[in-house]
């Protein structure tokens, strides 16, 4: 009981070493409450150190006071010093505290920081369910969504690329910067463009398809899942579709916003209504999604 959950037992406590301070025994308090004496004892040893109109005496925390691995008050030191000073990310004080010739690990440097409120998470950024994946048996019940991009963050290139699962019909759209408000814009773009309506959307664990994408798009009766964690099988269609834009369409391209704001709405014209898909039996995607 030393550990337990139970959020009226704070209170039972204080009530227990009130009825002894009133004149009782311990051993009729302990009988009384179902404990057993020695507990009472301790009971009243801890509410010693309590303001005397407290209600409760709080239950103690089961985190062991020490470990026999635990990391040395050095090294703790050499972590908080090195992350005060660089500002940088785990994995850049890591380097840095190792190349001092302190052996530690990633996972006990993150642990460190996490532990000391220099880890910082965005209220938007949360770890997501995964519910069933919808089966595609009609154009718009799965939609994969994606971002690509070209070239050193200096001067990056990005695409946004959205492809239906059923009909492989596909749509896409380059920027220079890409967050959640811009990939809402995307996907208003592509509904408009889109011979179906979209049902379910899936995306990787991108900042840009954060929770706030989520929201949003529930409010325009869409839903939104995630793709598992390390498993870009699960955007098998899209990735897929990503290596063809960049071998038929990008390759070769002036490596330019206005050019490819050019160059792939054409290829896209040409990728759903006359490229044959192997994928389809050699259909076009256009003529999959006229079937429904």
């Amino acid at each position: 009981m030393a550990y337990t959950m139970n959020p009226h037992l704070p209170k039972l406590r204080m009530q227990a070493v009130r009825l002894v301070r009133t004149g009782q025994s311990i051993r009729s308090v302990a009988r009384h409450f179902g404990f057993d004496h020695s507990a009472l004892v301790r009971w009243m040893r801890r509410a010693e150190g309590i303001a005397s109109h407290s209600a409760i005496i709080p239950t103690r925390s089961s985190r062991p006071h020490h470990h026999p691995h635990q990391l040395a008050i050095a090294t703790e030191q050499a972590i908080l010093s090195c992350r005060d000073r660089t500002k940088r990310c785990a994995e850049f004080v890591h380097h840095m505290v190792t190349k001092d010739g302190i052996r530690v690990s990633l996972s006990s440097v993150k642990r460190v920081l996490r532990r000391h409120g220099y880890t910082n998470h965005s209220p938007w950024k949360t770890w997501h369910q995964y519910p069933p994946r919808p089966v595609p048996e009609t154009p718009g019940m799965l939609v994969e969504i994606d971002t690509v991009h070209d070239g050193m963050p200096a001067d990056r290139l990005y695409v946004y690329t959205l492809l239906d699962v059923c009909s492989r019909w596909a749509y896409a759209w380059p920027c220079l910067v890409i967050n959640t408000h811009r990939s809402l814009r995307f996907v208003e773009q592509a509904r408009r463009e889109a011979p179906f309506s979209f049902q379910t959307l899936q995306s990787d664990h991108g900042s840009e398809f954060s929770t706030w994408l989520t929201v949003q798009l529930k409010a325009r009766s869409m839903a939104h899942r995630h793709s598992r964690v390390r498993t870009p099988t699960d955007n098998g269609h899209l990735e897929r579709f990503n290596r063809t834009l960049r071998d038929e369409c990008l390759r070769g391209q002036p490596r330019s916003l206005r050019s490819w704001c050019r160059a792939i709405p054409e290829y896209l014209q040409y990728y759903n209504t006359e490229r044959p898909h192997m994928g389809l039996n050699m259909q076009t995607p256009l003529e999959v999604v006229r079937r429904y």
